[in-house]
Protein backbone atom coordinates (compact mmCIF):
# COMPACT_ATOMS: atom_id res chain seq x y z
CA UNK A 1 0.00 0.00 0.00
CA UNK A 2 1.60 3.28 -0.92
CA UNK A 3 2.56 5.51 2.46
CA UNK A 4 -0.07 8.03 2.59
CA UNK A 5 0.53 11.98 2.81
CA UNK A 6 -1.23 13.53 5.66
CA UNK A 7 -2.03 16.91 3.81
CA UNK A 8 -3.23 15.07 0.55
CA UNK A 9 -5.57 12.90 3.07
CA UNK A 10 -6.82 15.79 4.79
CA UNK A 11 -7.79 17.81 1.96
CA UNK A 12 -9.23 15.03 0.01
CA UNK A 13 -11.50 14.23 2.95
CA UNK A 14 -12.71 18.06 2.71
CA UNK A 15 -12.92 17.98 -0.96
CA UNK A 16 -15.06 14.79 0.03
CA UNK A 17 -17.05 16.27 2.87
CA UNK A 18 -17.75 19.62 1.02
CA UNK A 19 -19.57 17.07 -2.03
CA UNK A 20 -21.65 15.85 0.39
CA UNK A 21 -23.10 19.56 1.28
CA UNK A 22 -23.81 20.77 -1.73
CA UNK A 23 -25.58 17.55 -2.76
CA UNK A 24 -27.54 18.82 0.64
CA UNK A 25 -26.44 16.38 3.56
CA UNK A 26 -26.52 17.78 6.86
CA UNK A 27 -26.14 15.22 8.87
CA UNK A 28 -25.48 11.68 8.84
CA UNK A 29 -25.83 9.08 11.57
CA UNK A 30 -22.61 8.30 14.15
CA UNK A 31 -21.50 4.64 13.56
CA UNK A 32 -19.86 3.32 16.20
CA UNK A 33 -16.30 2.60 14.56
CA UNK A 34 -15.05 -1.30 14.37
CA UNK A 35 -11.56 -1.26 16.65
CA UNK A 36 -8.45 -0.87 15.59
CA UNK A 37 -5.65 -3.20 16.22
CA UNK A 38 -2.48 -1.55 18.16
CA UNK A 39 0.05 -1.87 15.51
CA UNK A 40 -2.75 -0.41 12.73
CA UNK A 41 -2.71 2.66 11.36
CA UNK A 42 -4.49 5.40 13.55
CA UNK A 43 -6.62 8.10 12.16
CA UNK A 44 -5.06 10.91 14.12
CA UNK A 45 -1.86 9.75 11.86
CA UNK A 46 -3.83 9.91 8.69
CA UNK A 47 -5.98 13.00 9.27
CA UNK A 48 -2.71 14.85 11.12
CA UNK A 49 -3.94 17.15 14.22
CA UNK A 50 -5.12 19.68 12.83
CA UNK A 51 -7.86 18.67 11.52
CA UNK A 52 -10.26 18.88 14.17
CA UNK A 53 -13.10 16.26 14.20
CA UNK A 54 -16.60 17.94 15.31
CA UNK A 55 -18.25 16.55 18.20
CA UNK A 56 -21.39 14.64 17.54
CA UNK A 57 -25.08 15.79 18.61
CA UNK A 58 -27.14 13.23 19.92
CA UNK A 59 -26.72 10.46 17.36
CA UNK A 60 -25.76 12.32 14.54
CA UNK A 61 -22.73 14.59 13.09
CA UNK A 62 -23.61 17.79 11.40
CA UNK A 63 -21.93 18.98 8.53
CA UNK A 64 -22.05 22.40 9.05
CA UNK A 65 -18.83 22.18 11.11
CA UNK A 66 -16.92 20.75 8.25
CA UNK A 67 -17.94 23.80 5.66
CA UNK A 68 -16.80 25.73 8.53
CA UNK A 69 -13.58 23.87 8.89
CA UNK A 70 -12.59 23.59 5.22
CA UNK A 71 -13.02 27.61 4.91
CA UNK A 72 -10.48 27.74 8.11
CA UNK A 73 -8.19 25.29 5.90
CA UNK A 74 -7.65 23.73 9.82
CA UNK A 75 -3.94 24.05 8.76
CA UNK A 76 -1.31 25.26 10.45
CA UNK A 77 -1.07 29.29 9.93
CA UNK A 78 2.49 29.29 9.27
CA UNK A 79 2.21 26.59 6.01
CA UNK A 80 -0.57 27.75 3.54
CA UNK A 81 -2.72 25.21 1.75
CA UNK A 82 -1.16 24.70 -1.79
CA UNK A 83 -3.73 26.55 -3.57
CA UNK A 84 -4.52 28.96 -0.67
CA UNK A 85 -3.39 31.86 -3.01
CA UNK A 86 -6.21 31.17 -5.76
CA UNK A 87 -9.11 31.06 -3.75
CA UNK A 88 -12.76 30.40 -5.52
CA UNK A 89 -16.23 31.31 -4.37
CA UNK A 90 -17.43 27.55 -4.70
CA UNK A 91 -14.53 26.51 -2.01
CA UNK A 92 -16.51 28.47 0.81
CA UNK A 93 -20.29 27.57 0.21
CA UNK A 94 -22.12 29.60 2.39
CA UNK A 95 -23.31 28.12 5.87
CA UNK A 96 -26.81 28.94 7.23
CA UNK A 97 -25.92 28.45 10.53
CA UNK A 98 -28.13 29.48 13.65
CA UNK A 99 -26.54 33.03 15.10
CA UNK A 100 -24.74 31.61 18.27
CA UNK A 101 -23.02 28.93 15.87
CA UNK A 102 -22.08 31.89 13.64
CA UNK A 103 -20.65 33.33 16.40
CA UNK A 104 -18.53 30.91 18.43
CA UNK A 105 -17.09 29.60 14.44
CA UNK A 106 -16.07 33.40 13.81
CA UNK A 107 -14.10 33.69 17.27
CA UNK A 108 -12.63 30.30 16.56
CA UNK A 109 -11.54 31.85 13.14
CA UNK A 110 -10.37 34.95 15.08
CA UNK A 111 -8.07 32.41 16.86
CA UNK A 112 -6.73 31.31 14.23
CA UNK A 113 -6.19 34.51 12.36
CA UNK A 114 -4.62 36.07 15.98
CA UNK A 115 -2.09 33.27 15.41
CA UNK A 116 -1.23 33.13 11.65
CA UNK A 117 2.57 33.80 11.03
CA UNK A 118 2.32 34.01 7.05
CA UNK A 119 3.40 37.09 6.35
CA UNK A 120 6.45 37.05 8.43
CA UNK A 121 7.16 41.13 7.61
CA UNK A 122 3.59 41.96 8.88
CA UNK A 123 4.03 40.11 12.32
CA UNK A 124 6.95 41.56 12.74
CA UNK A 125 5.24 45.09 12.75
CA UNK A 126 1.66 44.70 13.58
CA UNK A 127 0.47 45.15 16.98
CA UNK A 128 -2.48 42.87 16.76
CA UNK A 129 -4.23 41.47 13.91
CA UNK A 130 -7.76 42.93 12.98
CA UNK A 131 -10.12 40.34 12.38
CA UNK A 132 -13.72 41.83 11.77
CA UNK A 133 -16.69 43.37 13.90
CA UNK A 134 -20.38 43.45 13.22
CA UNK A 135 -23.39 41.48 12.93
CA UNK A 136 -22.98 38.07 12.60
CA UNK A 137 -26.21 37.62 10.55
CA UNK A 138 -25.54 40.80 8.89
CA UNK A 139 -27.72 41.50 5.16
CA UNK A 140 -24.49 43.75 4.25
CA UNK A 141 -21.23 42.86 4.33
CA UNK A 142 -18.13 45.52 4.04
CA UNK A 143 -14.89 44.65 2.95
CA UNK A 144 -11.82 47.37 2.77
CA UNK A 145 -8.22 47.42 2.36
CA UNK A 146 -6.40 46.50 5.14
CA UNK A 147 -5.73 48.15 8.49
CA UNK A 148 -3.94 51.40 9.16
CA UNK A 149 -2.28 52.91 12.45
CA UNK A 150 -5.70 53.37 14.62
CA UNK A 151 -6.99 50.13 13.23
CA UNK A 152 -3.68 48.07 14.34
CA UNK A 153 -3.83 50.01 17.48
CA UNK A 154 -7.59 49.16 18.41
CA UNK A 155 -7.86 45.48 16.61
CA UNK A 156 -11.26 46.85 15.15
CA UNK A 157 -11.44 47.88 11.44
CA UNK A 158 -12.42 50.94 10.09
CA UNK A 159 -11.73 53.20 13.27
CA UNK A 160 -9.51 56.22 11.98
CA UNK A 161 -10.44 59.09 9.80
CA UNK A 162 -12.05 56.95 6.86
CA UNK A 163 -13.85 55.16 9.57
CA UNK A 164 -15.41 58.19 10.59
CA UNK A 165 -16.72 59.45 7.33
CA UNK A 166 -18.00 55.35 6.72
CA UNK A 167 -19.90 55.79 9.94
CA UNK A 168 -21.07 58.53 8.49
CA UNK A 169 -22.32 57.07 5.18
CA UNK A 170 -23.87 54.20 6.71
CA UNK A 171 -25.82 56.83 9.19
CA UNK A 172 -27.28 58.03 5.72
CA UNK A 173 -28.01 54.79 4.73
CA UNK A 174 -30.40 54.90 8.11
CA UNK A 175 -28.71 52.41 9.03
CA UNK A 176 -25.96 51.24 12.32
CA UNK A 177 -22.86 50.37 12.56
CA UNK A 178 -23.61 47.47 14.29
CA UNK A 179 -26.20 46.29 11.31
CA UNK A 180 -23.43 45.48 9.22
CA UNK A 181 -20.05 43.27 9.26
CA UNK A 182 -16.98 44.66 8.22
CA UNK A 183 -13.56 43.06 7.61
CA UNK A 184 -10.31 43.74 5.18
CA UNK A 185 -8.81 42.15 2.51
CA UNK A 186 -5.74 41.94 5.10
CA UNK A 187 -5.76 41.25 8.79
CA UNK A 188 -2.57 43.02 9.31
CA UNK A 189 -1.33 46.43 8.76
CA UNK A 190 1.10 46.82 6.43
CA UNK A 191 4.47 48.68 7.05
CA UNK A 192 3.76 52.69 6.39
CA UNK A 193 0.19 51.46 4.97
CA UNK A 194 1.20 50.49 1.69
CA UNK A 195 -0.75 48.76 -0.33
CA UNK A 196 -1.01 44.74 0.67
CA UNK A 197 0.94 42.41 -2.20
CA UNK A 198 -0.42 39.99 -3.72
CA UNK A 199 1.05 37.26 -1.79
CA UNK A 200 -0.09 39.09 1.62
CA UNK A 201 -3.77 39.00 0.23
CA UNK A 202 -3.28 35.46 -0.93
CA UNK A 203 -2.19 34.21 2.93
CA UNK A 204 -5.57 35.78 4.20
CA UNK A 205 -7.87 35.47 1.40
CA UNK A 206 -9.32 32.06 3.13
CA UNK A 207 -10.07 33.87 6.31
CA UNK A 208 -11.91 36.68 3.63
CA UNK A 209 -13.82 33.80 2.46
CA UNK A 210 -14.54 31.89 5.62
CA UNK A 211 -16.24 35.16 6.97
CA UNK A 212 -18.10 35.87 4.11
CA UNK A 213 -19.25 31.77 4.23
CA UNK A 214 -20.38 32.37 7.76
CA UNK A 215 -22.18 35.52 8.00
CA UNK A 216 -23.47 34.95 4.16
CA UNK A 217 -24.27 38.25 3.34
CA UNK A 218 -27.17 38.95 0.83
CA UNK A 219 -24.30 41.88 -0.70
CA UNK A 220 -20.96 42.72 -0.11
CA UNK A 221 -19.71 46.20 -0.84
CA UNK A 222 -15.98 46.42 -2.02
CA UNK A 223 -14.76 50.03 -0.51
CA UNK A 224 -11.54 50.92 -2.82
CA UNK A 225 -9.79 49.20 -5.85
CA UNK A 226 -7.59 46.79 -3.51
CA UNK A 227 -10.89 45.46 -1.80
CA UNK A 228 -12.78 44.96 -5.66
CA UNK A 229 -9.66 43.44 -7.31
CA UNK A 230 -8.91 41.01 -4.46
CA UNK A 231 -12.20 39.74 -4.16
CA UNK A 232 -13.05 39.95 -8.02
CA UNK A 233 -10.02 39.13 -9.34
CA UNK A 234 -10.48 42.04 -11.34
CA UNK A 235 -7.93 44.32 -13.23
CA UNK A 236 -10.75 47.33 -13.93
CA UNK A 237 -11.22 50.29 -12.22
CA UNK A 238 -13.87 51.40 -9.61
CA UNK A 239 -14.70 53.86 -12.39
CA UNK A 240 -15.42 51.04 -14.23
CA UNK A 241 -16.46 48.37 -11.78
CA UNK A 242 -18.75 50.92 -10.40
CA UNK A 243 -23.22 51.12 -10.58
CA UNK A 244 -23.20 47.27 -11.08
CA UNK A 245 -23.60 44.48 -9.29
CA UNK A 246 -21.33 41.31 -9.56
CA UNK A 247 -21.83 37.96 -8.25
CA UNK A 248 -19.77 36.08 -5.48
CA UNK A 249 -21.18 33.07 -4.37
CA UNK A 250 -24.93 33.90 -3.05
CA UNK A 251 -23.96 37.42 -2.79
CA UNK A 252 -24.44 40.67 -4.76
CA UNK A 253 -21.14 42.99 -4.99
CA UNK A 254 -20.87 46.26 -5.67
CA UNK A 255 -17.59 48.21 -5.72
CA UNK A 256 -17.54 52.28 -4.74
CA UNK A 257 -14.50 54.26 -3.51
CA UNK A 258 -12.64 53.67 -0.62
CA UNK A 259 -13.55 56.39 2.44
CA UNK A 260 -9.93 57.48 2.40
CA UNK A 261 -10.33 58.22 -0.93
CA UNK A 262 -13.13 60.80 -0.33
CA UNK A 263 -10.91 62.39 2.18
CA UNK A 264 -8.57 63.40 -0.75
CA UNK A 265 -11.47 63.94 -3.23
CA UNK A 266 -14.60 65.49 -1.61
CA UNK A 267 -15.95 65.35 -4.90
CA UNK A 268 -16.65 61.78 -5.29
CA UNK A 269 -18.83 61.96 -2.14
CA UNK A 270 -21.93 62.32 -4.45
CA UNK A 271 -20.74 59.16 -6.98
CA UNK A 272 -20.83 56.81 -3.51
CA UNK A 273 -24.16 58.52 -2.41
CA UNK A 274 -25.19 57.45 -6.25
CA UNK A 275 -23.72 53.91 -5.10
CA UNK A 276 -25.31 53.64 -2.22
CA UNK A 277 -29.06 54.78 -3.54
CA UNK A 278 -28.42 51.89 -6.05
CA UNK A 279 -27.25 49.33 -3.24
CA UNK A 280 -30.71 50.19 -1.00
CA UNK A 281 -32.68 50.46 -4.25
CA UNK A 282 -32.11 46.58 -5.13
CA UNK A 283 -32.98 46.32 -1.15
CA UNK A 284 -36.31 47.92 -1.74
CA UNK A 285 -35.17 51.03 0.32
CA UNK A 286 -35.44 54.34 -1.48
CA UNK A 287 -32.88 56.92 0.54
CA UNK A 288 -34.17 59.89 -0.76
CA UNK A 289 -37.54 59.22 0.58
CA UNK A 290 -38.42 61.03 3.97
CA UNK A 291 -38.87 58.36 6.59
Amino acid sequence: MQDLDAASVRRAVIQKLEGFQRAGLTHWNRITPLPIAADSVTSASIVGPDLIMPEPRGNQVSLAHFGTMSAMSRVNPAAPTENSSLPTAAMFEPLNLPRSERISQLALLAERVGACIRCQELVNSRKQTVFGVGNPEAKILFIGEAPGADEDAQGEPFVGRAGQLLNEIIKACRMKREDIYICNVLRCRPPGNRLPSLEEAGHCREFLDAQIALVNPEYIVCWGSTAAKNLLRSEATIGKLRGQFFSYGCAKVLCTYHPSYLLRNPAAKKDVWEDMRFLFRDMGVDLTSKV
